[in-house]
């Protein structure tokens, strides 16, 4: 870290305003972990987030944020002006979990445990931004900066960052964004600074089909499929930059006494690094054909040959914020600060989008611990000590970031 990066840490953490923002987020700690209870308790499936968004916004409306909307993709945006240039630094949280409609979601308190399905990933989150938002207007604190706050939505699987594609390709204020923080599940020892990029498809296999016994000896799709599989599996991809594949659902066919004339399977390739998720995908390509045609070489074709069809269902950018950056610097110094020994690494959150444009992003912990995640045991832990401790560090790196007054 360097002098300038420290001297802007202790400006921030030093002041007096910032200690009576920190004395604010400890004194409204009940209250928002109240804010994580009633968010959890509102359903946020899939492809369905207007529920949980309409009483976000409310809640943003309520916390003095100007210009609060929901916009056309369902994200929800509030301005907290700065008194400088007009840079604009954004905030974001999730609003979406992987859980599907009709998911119990009532929170289950053991101790300081919550337990309940999206309550660390990423609900938690969207109650820490409004308590951030509490505590800054307690304190009356000026930034130079505009702060964006976003509640988006599309974060989690299929989804594939939908928001944030919506916010920095269409959105109104897509050509504003410098910096992009988000805040994603509680632990703040890690930074991610790394945008884990992935490839996502369905491949159908389709054949002639026919009878088990009767056209046995026609050519079946599930061999050219469990071939592909096969040779999959073979492929040897590099420790680092980290690179992974999957093969991860299938279906298909008609009954155990017929050659299927449909088969599919969904397959999940990801890397750090673009360079290598494109070769990936390559090699991924050049395997179906071998095993197509490898297929159709080996029985008849009489009737007609195996065929595939690739369809894409998930394309999330790689990308990576350089750790020499000002903006990683100073988020590291502002944990740093606050007793955590932070480290960097690489995932797969909404900070992808803004990565792969080359504004510098990153992504914070919440505060607490927590674990189970996408599980229906997810938990969180929300004893005052630790939780008060991560968003306060947070909230310094906020600060720090848009340039505390």
């Amino acid at each position: 870290m360097t002098e300038q990066t420290l001297t802007q840490i202790r400006h921030v953490i030093d002041s007096a305003a910032f200690k009576t923002a920190a004395a604010t987020l400890a004194a409204e700690h009940d209250r928002t972990v109240a804010d994580i209870i009633d968010l959890t308790e509102t359903p946020a499936p899939p492809f369905k987030e207007r529920t949980r968004a309409e009483k976000w916004c409310a809640m943003a409306k309520a916390h003095g944020l100007e210009d609060v909307e929901i916009d056309e993709e369902g994200n929800v945006t509030g301005l907290r002006r700065g008194i400088g240039n007009g840079r604009l630094i954004c905030i974001a949280a999730h609003l979406d979990t992987v859980f599907p409609e009709g998911t119990e979601v009532t929170v289950r308190r053991e101790g300081t445990k919550l337990f309940a399905p999206g309550v660390g990933d990423d609900t938690r989150s969207l109650a820490v931004l409004l308590a951030w938002m509490r505590a800054l207007d307690a304190a009356a604190i000026q930034t130079r900066n505009d702060i964006l706050f976003v509640a988006d939505v599309g974060e989690e699987g299929a989804g594939d960052l939908r928001g944030m594609r919506h916010l920095f390709g269409k959105g109104r204020y897509k050509d504003r964004i410098s910096a992009f923080i988000t805040v994603d599940s509680p632990e703040v020892d890690r930074i991610a600074i790394g945008g884990v990029g992935s490839k996502r498809y369905r491949v159908t296999f389709d054949g002639p089909g026919g009878h088990s016994y009767g056209a046995f000896g026609v050519v079946n799709p599930m061999f050219a499929m469990a071939d592909a599989t096969a040779r999959f599996g073979k492929l040897v991809v590099p420790a680092k930059p980290k690179t992974t594949f999957s093969a991860s659902v299938t279906g298909g066919g008609t009954s155990i006494n017929a050659i299927p004339n449909s088969v599919w399977m969904e397959f999940d390739l990801r890397s750090e690094s673009a360079a290598e998720l494109a070769k990936l995908e390559a090699q991924f390509i050049v395997l179906l054909d071998r095993s197509v045609a490898a297929e159709n070489a080996a029985r008849s074709t009489a009737n007609g040959p195996v065929t595939y069809t690739l369809t894409p269902i998930g394309d999330r950018p790689a990308g990576n914020t350089p750790e020499d950056s000002e903006l990683v610097q100073l988020a590291h110094a502002a944990i740093s600060a606050h007793g955590y020994q932070p480290r960097f690494v690489s995932s797969s959150t909404d900070a992808n989008i803004a990565m792969s444009l080359g504004i510098p992003a990153l992504r914070i912990g919440s505060g607490g611990t927590g674990g189970r995640g996408h599980s229906l045991e997810e938990w969180i832990d929300v004893e005052p000590t630790q939780s008060i401790r991560g968003m306060t560090a947070g909230l310094a790196t906020v600060l720090a970031a848009a340039g505390m007054a």
